[in-house]
């Protein structure tokens, strides 16, 4: 009786002893994770559209993909030696399974470096399945992206599979190719495309075990989201050259790091897209909670839109908005920012006296929301980039030497104008 009284406390104590050295783990990974693993940030953003969805009365033929790879080039903002993926079956009816997914520096024309050369995985799994509207974040992975670096993600898609979400105009050229070739160093008979495919964000994180949680606090991760219609997607600068004003911008903030710490600037324009009405792309009032908010470590947001409400209200009747409900959406967007505490700078609308749906009452319109934009409205301040890039002999036009050649979008030099107007101690907040 009296041992079993002793084997007894002696197997309470071990019990007891075991749990304080369980709880202590627990309190040391719990430690760890808080004080060692700094936040996500955002180093690449591409906004997710409906790829059938266009304007009013305009369609465009189907697209599938079967049994083929995709191997999609991103150009990072702010590196890091983490990385993790996000893949997009946002407007997808169906679903899209990928049966392989990998990421590697890109050595340009297509090609991977072998040695960097990572899979992706999904709650440790190499294939996944995204049901209709799901969006799925892959696992971290270690690999040291430097910034303003290139890599490749690479999505092998056995199966036919309608081709729906998507981000149209990439300015950058992808690569399709036959079979499954998500691991070739150089993909074989590849096509190229300027689509992006079911990819829509690459966040990094420095895994930097001397961040701590008070230098984190002291020096925050800055990430600052462009967004707007096909004048910040680039259109009309040098494809593959990442000469959009958002990469100039992120050039210049990347140049200031010792002034501004840690920042990204990502890009999540649809080129198209509108402040009222859907089309390409969801409306850009509701869209802002998915592209701007639901970017990772989102800080501050740029915004250029509005000439497309103007423009195509213009051309579709049904679909013409004045300057007041242009007003609206943006005080709406002003609102929505401040809720999710994202600093806000609204840009002025640049000119666009002749290009194809200018007209005298669209140009009142213009002038109408640039007076707001101008005025005390409640955002963080203005980017007047119709100051940037007018022709002073003739206000409602580019100026011809930053014009690309449509008097609508600006060229290579503009868009660096445009960058290079912006005062940089806005993000020093």
């Amino acid at each position: 009786m009296v041992m079993s009284n002793r084997v007894s406390k002696r197997g309470t104590r071990t019990f007891y002893l075991l749990g304080r050295v369980i709880a202590g783990m627990a309190l040391v990974m719990l430690l760890s994770a808080a004080c060692v693993q700094p936040p996500w940030f955002a180093t690449w953003y591409a906004a997710p559209q409906n790829y059938n969805i266009i304007f009013p009365g305009v369609t465009v033929p189907p697209l599938a993909i079967s049994n083929q790879s995709v191997r999609q080039i991103v150009h990072t903002s702010h590196g890091g030696s983490l990385i993790r993926v996000k893949l997009s079956n946002l407007f997808g009816t169906t679903p899209v399974t990928f049966a392989e997914a990998r990421i590697a520096r890109s050595t340009g024309n297509g090609g991977i470096d072998p040695a960097t050369d990572r899979t992706l995985r999904f709650g440790g799994k190499g294939t996944v399945t995204l049901a209709s509207g799901e969006e799925r974040w892959s696992d971290p992975v270690y690999l040291q992206v430097p910034t303003h670096s290139d890599l490749a993600i690479s999505l092998y898609v056995p199966l036919n599979t309608p081709v729906v979400t998507t981000h149209t105009i990439g300015m950058q050229t992808n690569y399709l190719s036959p079979g499954n070739q998500a691991g070739a160093t150089v993909m074989g008979n590849a096509t190229a495309t300027t689509v992006y495919f079911w990819l829509s964000e690459v966040d990094a994180s420095t895994a930097d075990a001397s961040d701590s949680v008070t230098e984190q606090e002291a020096h925050p991760y800055k990430v600052v989201v462009a967004f707007g219609d096909s004048i910040t997607d680039g259109y009309g600068s040098t494809s593959s050259a990442n000469r959009r004003w958002p990469n100039d911008l992120d050039n210049r903030v990347q140049a200031a790091a010792d002034d501004l710490g840690r920042a990204s600037v990502v890009n999540a324009a649809i080129a198209g897209n509108r402040w009222i009405y859907d089309g390409v792309g969801p409306a850009g009032v509701t869209r802002f909670a998915h592209d701007v908010a639901g970017v990772s470590g989102a800080t501050h947001v740029l915004i250029l839109l509005g000439i497309n409400d103007i423009g195509i209200g213009e051309l579709i009747p049904q679909q013409n908005v004045s300057a007041d409900q242009i007003i609206a959406a943006m005080q709406a967007t002003i609102a929505q920012a401040k809720a999710s505490g994202i600093k806000i700078y609204l840009a002025t609308i640049t000119p666009y006296n002749g290009a194809s749906y200018y007209d005298a009452a669209g140009e009142m319109k213009r002038e109408a929301v640039n007076a707001f934009v101008r005025s005390a409205n409640g955002a963080d301040g203005v980017l007047d980039f119709d100051q940037v890039v007018r022709d002073p002999s003739n206000p409602t036009a580019l100026l011809p030497t930053y014009d690309s050649g449509d008097h609508l979008h600006p060229n290579d030099v503009g868009y660096q104008a445009m960058a290079n107007s912006i005062d940089l101690g806005a993000l020093d907040d």
